[in-house]
């Protein structure tokens, strides 16, 4: 499939795709060829579709994982091969109902002050005081830092669409101790040469490590820490479309998903019933 492939690369490069979108689009694509052992343009549209419910039914892909296939072979067939509609269609997929797991306001504290090391710490911190995906965390230039207006720029983010987004003092504070300890040149979270950012399996790991030291259940990865970010301003009043801009979505319902409702939260709240009294 090389002169295909080469096709593939030349119309993502054209539409400026992420370089993960790129390796997970054509992950797609050697999977399917691999499935059938023939030319992906002389599939039948029920071949990929058998292909599609094998990765459901059979190797039980998570529900992002298949979407990303069935992305893949709509951008292949559609955009690429240019398959009329009544030769090529796979039904829409929805949004999976599962809601990402959350920590409390005390189990987060415990995670951020859990690794010994002030890199790790204000890495942590940033990801939950910014809401920061961990590729735009480990990605942090000194060059983003706004202290005058207290706010971080994130520079080419999902989308290839720059933001603001809060800065919490704390969190500042701990950068200013790491720049005074390390005297890093460009970003803040570099690797071992102190040129280049740390990769975003090391953040994982440094998570997964705070989550060991403190005790602290595991609801998810490094992520759930951007969950938190969002709900945890929602309880504390902070209204959506705020929420919305600082973490980057462009579409309201997908901050909706982020949208939480805490224990802590449930338990303040009254019936109805109960201030009827209070009205009377």
């Amino acid at each position: 499939m090389s002169a295909l492939r080469e096709a593939v690369l030349l119309q993502m490069r054209l539409r400026g795709f992420a370089q993960k979108t790129v390796d997970a689009y054509i992950h797609a694509m050697v999977q399917l060829w691999e499935f059938f052992k023939q030319p992906l343009e002389r599939l039948s549209c029920e071949e990929v579709q058998r292909f599609l419910d094998e990765i459901i039914t059979v190797r039980k892909l998570a529900w992002a994982t298949v979407n990303v296939y069935f992305s893949a072979y709509r951008f292949l067939y559609e955009q690429v091969l240019k398959w009329p509609e009544h030769e090529f269609s796979i039904p829409p997929r929805g949004r999976s109902g599962t809601r990402p797991g959350v920590l409390s306001l005390p189990e987060v504290e415990r995670v951020i002050e859990a690794p010994r090391g002030i890199k790790h710490r204000a890495l942590l911190a940033m990801t939950y005081g910014s809401g920061l995906r961990v590729s735009e965390a480990v990605r942090v230039k000194i060059a983003d830092i706004d202290r005058s207006r207290m706010m971080l720029r994130v520079e080419q983010a999902k989308g290839h669409k720059d933001r603001y987004t809060v800065l919490s003092r704390r969190a500042l504070g701990l950068l200013e101790d790491l720049w005074r300890r390390e005297r890093p040149a460009e970003y803040f979270f570099t690797n071992h040469d102190r040129v280049k950012p740390i990769c975003v399996g090391t953040a994982q790991a440094v998570y997964y490590e705070a989550l060991r030291r403190s005790g602290v259940r595991r609801v998810g990865g490094i992520h759930v820490l951007r969950h938190c970010f969002a709900t945890h301003l929602m309880d504390a009043g902070v209204d959506i479309y705020t929420i919305k801009r600082w973490m980057g979505h462009t579409a309201l319902v997908t901050t909706g998903r982020y949208m939480h409702v805490t224990a802590e939260h449930l338990a303040k709240v009254k019936s109805p019933l109960d201030t009827l009294h209070d009205k009377a």
